[in-house]
């Protein structure tokens, strides 16, 4: 099957080769190529073609690039070095071939393509010159991502999360990036809504490979893009097909059908940046920076921001809790659990008010515990009634609101419920990314699109949702049976580009406030615990409710109040996407190592291998295991683990 594969990965002999981009150490290359008079690329590993022929061009209303004559490039080494306070490896150094494409179309006007080829990575936009006109409308994008398949169609295999009618689900708040994930379907298999698929996105190539497409840089000067629908191009004498996937806009009917669907830049100009992350294993997927490699931040920042833990009364209590008295239960929780933070979530304009809000802040600071408190985005974009809302999609406002919040001691915001991924979406992202900067405020977003390069770009920004997230699991039992897999999803997919405001680690064994009726857990406590190194985010809302103070086991409090919520290193141990996971995270001298199995057949691994694949030679060893009756106990290299479905194991070296 590999050879076919290799075989039906070839360049059309059509084609002219016009250049290679090579990576440092030779390991990834970018061909560029024209077809009949349209231009390609194509990406190699190891001299495999893990992307295959693949288009390149635009369509605007300042040119029609699709035909396109290949004119130069030009190619430099570029390499630095940058910190990363937010994600899941602190220093970051980059290397990378730079190489700029000149094409021109038959107007000759002309249109660059700004490749970064790394070691498992590669970056590439669109690069518009000033020629005449001072800004562009972008009518339709041509960058295709082609995977060539066997006669079969079981060679590659994907992981692929829909992109949902606009419009629709709760209050017409879709889309918003909370669709199941289609685990290892093959190319042909078409989306549930028929509208693609949201980034990322990951390929398994059979024996040879792994592949991961997303984008990053996307900012208020552009929209946010998906793969579109699977299609066939054309085949060989093999039998081969290439299934090719082709980027798209939002939907015109995202945002309640105000706004272009098109983005348009001032010119000189550029895109995002489209990135691929390449390997024969998942190492490169699970560690890749790329995300971050490519971007730059956008604005300094005055403020001190510290990350941390908080507590959240509303994902098993629900709107109930919103009234003074269970947030002074959640503030005491967090303090005894040496926490930073406590999450007002919506309503509690209505059931706590403006005017008793500082009464709140003061019970949390004598406890040394800081709030944050829910917004809605909403403006004309879906039919949400919680509040507060109607104030951050407006300027005015939202800078009056957020002068009360800094001067009334708040930290940070929740604002939730977005309408898709339009230019004027993205911008109002970043507008309430920067005016909450200039009041000092952290930001999280829920019901909202993927970040794209966000936590280096933007200071202040610690989290997002754009995840099938913790609150369907209280709401239907389907959700608890099928937890395992989506856990050990994550880790591969969604969390690879960044941060997953998920709100996780649920120790009632029931998904409700009297811990005796609603939905069934399936999973282990130690699983819960698991999940809590497995879920990358800098500011995570747990799911633990004040019982578990004394219905706890003390091992899950004490493990609680110790794990980071920021990484200096990320390491993939073992694991394969919805069926198990073995993944490694650091945290200055101290690693945590998180296991977790979806599947009926037992992971058995030693600590000794774990050990290995950290490069740690006699390391104190600390285990916590035992699913439902969890215990802590210090192990040896020889110790073999064994983790059954549903349940998980942690381990603390150093």
């Amino acid at each position: 099957m590999v050879a076919v594969a290799h075989m039906c990965a070839a360049i059309a002999l059509s084609a002219e080769i016009h250049g290679n981009i090579p990576g440092p150490n030779g390991m990834t290359d970018v061909i560029i190529l024209t077809i009949d008079g349209k231009a390609y690329y194509q990406v190699e590993h190891h001299g495999v073609p893990f992307v295959s022929t693949s288009r390149l061009g635009m369509r605007t209303n300042n040119g029609d690039f699709s035909q396109l004559e290949f004119v130069g490039m030009e190619t430099s080494e570029v390499s630095g070095s940058y910190r990363l306070n937010r994600s899941k490896t602190s220093e970051v150094d980059y290397e990378a071939t730079k190489a700029v494409c000149t094409f021109r179309n038959p107007e000759g006007k002309t249109i660059q393509v700004e490749f970064r080829v790394g070691r498992h990575d590669v970056a590439f936009r669109y690069i518009l010159p000033r020629e005449g006109a001072g800004s562009v409308r972008i009518f339709e994008e041509l960058t295709e991502f082609s995977f060539n398949d066997s006669p079969e169609h079981d060679f590659v295999k994907t992981y692929l999360t829909p992109q949902s009618d606009a419009m629709i689900g709760w209050m017409r708040t879709k889309p918003s990036y909370e669709e199941y994930y289609g685990v290892g379907k093959p190319v042909t298999a078409p989306s549930e809504y028929g509208h693609g698929y949201t980034f990322p996105c990951l390929f398994q190539l059979g024996g040879d490979g792994w592949v991961l497409v997303s984008e990053t840089g996307v900012d208020g000067r552009f929209c946010g893009s998906r793969l579109g629908e699977y299609y066939e191009t054309s085949g060989n004498s093999e039998g081969c097909v290439g299934a090719t996937y082709r980027v798209e806009y939002p939907m015109p009917e995202e945002n309640n059908g105000n706004g272009t669907s098109e983005p348009a830049i001032a010119l000189p100009g550029a895109t995002p940046w489209r990135i691929i992350t390449l390997g024969e294993t998942l190492k490169p997927i699970v560690e890749t920076t790329v995300a971050w490699d490519v971007v730059e931040p956008l604005y300094e920042t005055a403020n001190d921001y510290k990350f941390g833990k908080g507590t959240w009364s509303w994902i098993v209590w629900q709107d109930g809790s919103i009234r003074m008295e269970d947030q002074k239960k959640y503030v005491d929780l967090a303090s005894a659990m040496g926490f930073n933070y406590t999450l007002v979530d919506n309503w509690w304009d209505r059931t706590i008010g403006h005017d008793a809000i500082p009464e709140l802040v003061d019970y949390a600071r004598e406890r040394n515990v800081e709030l944050f408190l829910w917004y809605s985005s909403s403006g004309w974009w879906n039919d949400i009634e919680q509040s507060p809302v109607h104030i951050m999609s407006n300027p005015i406002l939202r800078k009056k609101e957020m002068k009360w919040l800094r001067d009334n001691g708040i930290k940070g915001i929740k604002v939730d419920f977005f309408g898709g991924d339009k230019q004027e979406t993205m911008a109002l992202y970043e507008a309430i990314l920067s005016d909450a900067d200039d009041h000092g405020l952290m930001v999280i977003f829920h019901g909202c699109t993927l970040p794209r390069g966000w936590e280096k770009m933007y200071p202040n920004y610690v989290g997002s949702e754009a995840v099938r997230a913790s609150e369907n699991l209280v709401f239907s039992q389907y959700e608890c049976d099928q937890e395992a897999q989506a856990a050990c999803l994550h880790p591969f997919i969604r969390n690879t580009v960044g941060c997953m405001e998920f709100g996780g680690c649920f120790l009632n064994e029931r998904l409700e406030k009297s811990n005796t009726r609603g939905t069934i857990r399936r999973t282990t406590d130690v699983f819960q615990l698991a999940t809590c190194v497995l879920f990358q985010n800098p500011i995570q809302n747990f799911a633990i409710t004040p019982n578990n103070l004394d219905d706890a086991p003390a091992v899950c409090l004490d493990f609680l109040r110790e794990v980071p919520t920021t990484w200096d290193e990320t390491r993939y141990i073992d694991g394969i996407p919805g069926e198990f996971v073995v993944l490694a995270r650091r945290n200055g001298d101290r690693w945590y190592v998180a296991a977790a199995n979806a599947t009926d057949t037992p992971v058995e691994f030693k600590v000794k291998d774990v050990l290995d694949a950290l490069g740690l030679g006699k390391a104190d060893v600390r285990l916590i295991d035992g699913g439902n009756d969890p215990s802590s106990s210090d192990v040896g290299a020889g110790k073999k683990l064994k983790v059954c479905r549903n349940d998980g194991a942690v381990l603390i070296i150093g």
